[in-house]
């Protein structure tokens, strides 16, 4: 097999796409396959938020009339038409998909069996790669049996028997619970899933609508569908639950999944306590936004969360009308999607939308027309105009419930309760990957034995052989 570049992206100093096909024709028998991807990992595995799906079709559309080998080609490619249509057309003999296999390893029979709805398509986040690129366990968003399969023995498709308790009442419709309901039916398990909203999804359901985001809206739609092939499992919406009504309810486990809240007063990395806010001032948190609150006029982001969101955001309000300061204690905006593969094309994006990057600054102060920004290096402040302040710095998570069923726990035994668990981003806010994994963990341990301080995962260890 042979590895070749569509196009190295770096003009005269690399092959271009003409100069690909003139090397392929050239050397047209010479491997036994022509293994045809694009320029750089960010290149060629680029997100769902900047590559379309097939994003290098027209690279390899004409290619195979140079060759008579088979050709294998890449391009997030998740969903079985556009598949069919890239080896039907004859633009390419066979699908590479990393990325889609992790999030179902079983794709292609499905497909073979046809069915497509039990697909959990990639959403393209590249949290699978985040691994990689920070040399520790990789996650996938959709698939969170990923990195688990030989070390807790969790099959993607099939879950372990049910334990000694019959139901669970699920708090909460996000990725953790949705994920938890999901897995929990298949153990065996009566589950009814109280959503306080009119619609389930949680955050997804909300950051979907962002710019770039509408892939991610897999994570709910996949979990949906399959939970209403489901005749153990109900959903109630518009059911926001509190302490006496759970303690009424009779169910024996109660798992609260209830998401977390965008702090408004700057605690993240930069401040552990509350920065000074004035009063007139208007500040904002992406909760805010996504509710359908957006500020106009001049707007300073504080991002101290430094992932995908304040990034987002600065998209959203430039579309609105805004004109938009993005400051980040960071030496990179969105930094830590360096790991994700986007970092340079969010500056890029930015930067040609007009957004005012400021890089290695935090923000000290917030006044009723401006910022108080301060040097990371140095402490040397300046002042920033502005109308309105989005202030994306750490997330608090809405334990309240479960401190309130806690405070209760003298209760549980004459309520039929025998385990309450908090999870997701209710116990630690973090990717939504983080999310979906925490609800399968907690799906899979029920009423499973108590490990103690064990690890919770089998391990190999290295030994001399005897003689």
């Amino acid at each position: 097999a042979l590895r070749v570049s569509l196009d190295e992206t770096i003009g005269d100093l690399g092959f271009s796409n003409a100069e690909v096909r003139d090397f392929v024709e050239m050397n047209r028998n010479l491997p036994d396959i022509w293994d045809l991807a694009q320029g750089t990992w960010e290149d060629c595995s680029g997100p769902s938020r900047f590559k379309e799906e097939a994003a290098q079709e027209a690279l390899v559309r004409g290619i195979h009339e140079l060759t008579d080998k088979p050709i294998v080609g890449v391009g997030r490619f998740t969903s079985p038409d556009v598949m069919a249509k890239m080896i039907k057309s004859g633009t390419l003999d066979m699908i590479g998909c990393a990325r889609p296999s992790i999030a179902d390893p079983f794709l292609p029979k499905k497909i073979e069996e046809g069915r497509i709805e039990d697909i959990r398509e990639c959403i393209g986040c590249n949290i699978c790669i985040t691994g990689d690129m920070t040399m520790s366990i990789s996650r996938c968003t959709q698939n969170p049996t990923f990195m688990e399969e030989w070390r807790k023995g969790w099959h993607p498709e099939t879950m372990n028997a049910k334990g000694d308790s019959d139901n669970v009442l699920v708090i909460g419709s996000g990725p953790a619970g949705l994920e938890a309901a999901w897995a929990l039916c298949r153990r065996g398990y009566d589950v009814a899933v109280a959503e306080a909203r009119d619609v389930i999804g949680g955050r997804v359901t909300r950051e979907r609508a962002l710019p770039g985001l509408s892939a991610w809206g897999r994570v709910v739609d996949y979990r949906d569908y399959q939970l209403s092939q489901r005749p153990n499992v109900e959903i109630y919406r518009e059911s926001e639950l509190d302490v006496d009504s759970i303690l009424e309810f009779g169910f024996q486990n109660v798992a609260i999944a209830t998401g977390s809240t965008w702090r408004r007063d700057g605690v993240s990395r930069q401040h552990v306590v509350p920065m000074p806010i004035a009063e007139a001032a208007k500040v904002y948190t992406p909760d805010d936004l996504m509710d359908g609150t957006v500020p106009g006029g001049t707007v300073v982001i504080y991002d101290d969360d430094h992932y995908y969101m304040g990034g987002v955001l600065a998209e959203l309000l430039v579309k609105q009308g805004a004109r938009v300061t993005l400051i980040t204690p960071s030496a990179y905006v969105s930094d830590w999607t360096n790991n994700t593969l986007e970092q340079a094309t969010i500056h890029a994006r930015l930067d040609e939308m007009g957004v005012d990057i400021v890089l290695n600054r935090g923000v000290t102060e917030v006044a009723g027309d401006h910022v108080v920004s301060n040097c990371v290096y140095t402490g040397k402040t300046r002042s920033y105009p502005c109308d309105a302040v989005v202030m994306v710095a750490s997330r608090s998570g809405n334990d309240q419930l479960f401190q309130g069923l806690t405070a209760r726990q003298a209760d549980w035994a004459d309520a039929g309760i025998r385990s309450v668990k908090l999870f997701g981003d209710a116990e630690a806010a973090g990717p939504i990957a983080w999310a979906t994994y925490a609800g399968h963990r907690y799906a899979r341990e029920l009423d499973e034995a108590d490990i103690g301080d064990d690890l919770p995962f089998r391990r190999e260890i290295t030994e001399l052989a005897p003689q």
